[in-house]
């Protein structure tokens, strides 16, 4: 765009000169080989003021020329480029002008047309010898005297001609710069609309090879090409029986949902390469996915490896598990919908077996611990007993008794000796006692005695020594001990064993099927409408992504 010219406005401080009589009667009148003003473009209107009594200084008639000559070129309408132009080439020629509209006057006061644009070439003069060289300023003048009369040696007219203001016929490059902006917006208009075109072409294009031609592809398939999957549902769920009822038969009534962990562990199973595996030993789940009747791309191959087998697995055999509820849903994919009901049915089969060996283990190791330690508190009990019997055998009586016996002969000796030694102190403490008594009561001290000493002697061989009776009796002692002890183990081994039959009781897991397989009767796969828009949201959001990313690569690299 341009920019509309901006003349620079200079203030003279004397007044209007009359204008000659010419001037006056004619109006304002062209400088000879004046251009006539640009259409669009407002000329300027001198102010002519009226004849007065001139006083102060009186201009030159050079002055009042030269004023003229630039009010007329003011109203040419010259641009700023025009008027930047003719002061350089009014340097060029060592001019000193005063303005722009004054490099204008000089110039072609010279006989020299500043907006003519083999001017600077001109310059160039040839000598007399016809070798053209550098014209300098003193060239130019020598060339001035020359183009004085309007024709060079050539012929050439270089002075502007003097033409009717009102007439439309002298061609012209140059035009109003309001015309010019209105052009130049149109171009750039006209050319953001082409790009804008080219840019929505390319999109198009771009849109319809890499999203249209691949839904379209994609769609074909579902509709034309793939082969029709009958899907078989079931649900299933996993439970415990409560093993500590008091009724007869709460042990094998279930009454509440095992935990999450034997439904997860069902589920992966189920999941699991071993389970595909089983299935094809079962049913030859290979053999019918490698069948030729199914389209290549869900076709296994004709002799296919376990992973191969395992990845169209897991494509077909779908299980989920919903913890808030307990129930594991299963969906199995087949090109037949008897052998897809007849995989769910062998699949059940798997998971109710793996789910009777959850807890197999831990009950049996539970239940045989505890039929361990009855069975070793029995025979402990048992080498008690016949160990105190073995003592009792052999000891023929009660140690403890005998010596409790000896203890107590020993207690009634003692009491009767002092009864006899307290006779016979009664009968010394008389003056002349009788002999026949005293002999008689010294002779019961003296068998007193010797009893006593007699049953002494009997009881430390009892206490003392290896075959004592105190030895036997510490040995009934720590026998019956055994024995108690024995005892107590053997109960607490029968308690044991009951608690072990109640937890095993309990850790009994049942599967339950709430919705049996049935095979279908229509087609479940492929869903040909809602894969195809499926297809085409994917390929629309991997091109999005994609044109995003090469957007701010561009836009980074640029910047």
């Amino acid at each position: 765009m341009t920019t509309k010219p901006k003349a620079r406005k200079f203030r003279i401080k004397r007044s209007t000169p009359t204008p000659p009589s010419g001037a006056a009667a004619s109006g304002t009148t062209e400088p000879h080989g004046a251009a006539p003003p640009l259409q669009g473009v407002r000329p300027a209107r001198p102010t002519v003021s009226a004849p007065s009594a001139q006083a102060g200084e009186v201009s030159s008639s050079a002055e009042v020329a030269g004023e003229l000559d630039m009010d007329a070129i003011r109203r040419e309408g010259l641009t700023g480029r025009q008027l930047r132009m003719a002061r350089r080439v009014a340097q060029k020629h060592e001019l000193a002008p005063t303005s722009d509209f004054d490099a204008v006057r000089l110039l072609r006061a010279k006989g020299i047309d500043p907006f003519e644009r083999s001017n600077m070439l001109e310059l160039v003069v040839p000598q007399a010898g016809g070798e053209p060289r550098d014209g300098g300023p003193g060239d130019a003048m020598a060339a001035l005297p020359a183009q004085k009369g309007g024709a060079g040696a050539s012929g050439r007219v270089h002075l502007p001609q003097t033409v009717p203001a009102g007439g439309s016929t002298l061609p012209s490059n140059e035009i109003s710069p309001a015309e010019r902006r209105q052009r130049e917006i149109a171009d750039i208009q006209r050319d953001i609309s082409r790009r804008r075109r080219r840019k929505m072409g390319l999109l198009l294009v771009r849109v319809a090879f890499f999203v249209f031609l691949p839904t379209i592809i994609a769609g074909y398939y579902f509709y034309n090409k793939a082969t029709p999957m009958y899907a078989t549902t079931s649900q299933f769920l996993i439970i415990q029986s409560e093993g500590s009822s008091t009724s007869p038969f709460g042990g094998l009534l279930p009454t509440q949902f095992a935990n999450s962990a034997d439904s997860i562990a069902t589920q992966a199973y189920l999941q699991s390469k071993d389970a595909m595996l089983r299935l094809d030993n079962d049913e030859g789940f290979k053999n019918h996915f490698s069948n030729s009747n199914i389209d290549p791309i869900q076709r296994l191959t004709s002799d296919p490896t376990n992973e191969e087998a395992y990845k169209t697995y897991k494509k077909n055999v779908k299980i989920g598990y919903d913890p808030t509820e307990g129930v594991i849903r299963m969906e199995v994919v087949a090109a037949d919908p008897q052998v897809s009901a007849s995989f769910s049915e062998s699949l059940l089969k798997y998971a109710e077996e793996r789910i009777n060996n959850l807890s197999k283990q831990k009950r049996e190791d539970g239940m045989s611990d505890a039929l361990a330690g009855l069975d070793l508190a029995q025979q402990k009990r048992r080498e008690a007993q016949e160990a105190l019997i073995t003592l009792q055998v052999e000891n023929g009586v009660d140690p403890e008794a005998e010596i409790a016996a000896i203890r107590a002969q020993i207690t009634n000796y003692e009491g009767l000796l002092i009864e006899k030694e307290l006779t016979l102190a009664a009968l010394l403490d008389n003056s002349r006692p009788n002999k026949a008594k005293v002999d008689g009561a010294r002779g019961d001290v003296r068998r007193l005695n010797d009893q006593l000493d007699r049953l002494n002697e009997k009881l430390n061989s009892a206490t003392q020594g290896e075959n004592s009776l105190a030895k036997k009796a510490v040995n009934m002692q720590l026998a019956q001990a055994d024995l108690v002890a024995a005892d107590t183990n053997l109960q607490l081994a029968m308690t044991g064993l009951e608690a072990a039959r109640n937890e095993a009781g309990r850790q009994v897991r049942y599967l339950t099927v709430a919705v049996r397989p049935v095979a279908p009767q229509e087609p479940t796969y492929p869903r040909k409408f809602e894969n195809t828009i499926l297809a085409f949201l994917i390929f629309a959001g991997i091109y999005l992504m994609l044109s995003l990313t090469a957007s701010i690569l561009r836009e980074q690299v640029t910047s």
